[in-house]
């Protein structure tokens, strides 16, 4: 069982079965869709057990793997919607400037003059720039393009974002 204060990060969900030696369809939420394959352990369900990863491959859009633990079509079923966790201690170390989105979810976003706008919400990809999700706190939302130009600065130890960006637009 693993450790009750390690902190989780949810790489994709098990979303069906492939072929008949128990291998697993995988849809991953990371950037690069095969960049779930450079974790194992995977850690399912709400038990959090451990699964070790044998082999995976994109096939197709998606990604398919085999786990040690599963070695047939009715065990592979049987986690067909569970979420795949990892230690976040595992995910690579950033470069300055750069964030997972995840950190920055509920932090507060001001624009340069001071005017709070909202807090994130979420991240939607879009293709052009990513978009952030905002409750503006009046029961609307916001949607602000991140970029290197509307992001101006993010001070996670405060949970503040400024972006430019006007309060009307």
């Amino acid at each position: 069982m693993p450790p009750e204060s390690e902190e989780w990060v949810v790489l994709g969900k098990i979303s069906g079965i492939y072929g008949v030696r128990g291998m697993v369809k995988v849809f991953s939420f990371t950037d690069l869709r095969d960049a779930i394959l450079d974790y194992s352990p995977w850690f399912l369900g709400s038990e959090l057990r451990p699964y070790v990863l044998e082999e995976g491959r994109m096939q197709g859009e998606g990604v398919v793997a085999k786990l040690a633990e599963v070695s047939d079509r009715e065990q592979a079923r049987a986690l067909i919607g569970q979420e795949i966790r990892i230690a976040r201690k595992f995910l690579p170390d950033l470069e300055p400037g750069e964030y997972y989105w995840r950190d920055l979810i509920g932090m507060r976003v001001l624009n340069q003059e001071g005017l709070l706008l909202g807090k994130v919400t979420a991240f939607l990809e879009t293709g052009a720039n990513d978009v952030m999700v905002l409750d503006d706190e009046k029961g609307g939302e916001l949607l602000i393009p991140w970029s290197d130009t509307s992001a101006a600065g993010v001070d996670q130890s405060a949970g503040l974002i400024t972006v430019d960006w006007q309060a009307d637009w």
